[in-house]
């Protein structure tokens, strides 16, 4: 079982290099393409508290429709982000890798060095 999971989307080229780092780095980590899969609030939610953030910090913007959710509005609480990620996954920023020392977005590539 691989202590390293990777949050994928494969039609993301910062998430194509960070799964071949890891690979590179002799890591074979469990691989959750999380388009397909989804999230769940609770598992949404304990992935935001080991990265140690917030869902505003995760929120993608570009290429999805959060701004015509109106989710960029300041006035948005954490669980209308996370109830919009819920139901549109794409809305979650990608990569984010769990490793043995944490969790972290990889943007840059390089910082899933930081949890490894």
């Amino acid at each position: 079982m691989s202590t390293v999971t990777i949050y994928h989307n494969p039609a993301c080229g910062t998430s194509r290099n960070t799964l071949a780092l890891l690979r590179a780095r002799g890591t074979e980590p469990t691989v959750v393409e999380y388009l397909k899969v989804g999230w769940t609030e609770d598992g949404l939610r304990d992935l935001l508290r080991i990265m140690g953030v917030s869902p505003r910090d995760v929120l993608r913007v570009r290429g999805t429709n959060a701004v015509e959710l109106g989710l960029t509005d300041p006035a948005k609480t954490d669980e209308d982000l996370i109830r919009a990620m819920v139901r549109e996954p794409a809305l979650v920023e990608r990569p984010i890798v769990v490793g043995p020392k944490g969790a972290v977005l990889c943007r840059p590539v390089e910082s899933v060095l930081t949890v490894l």
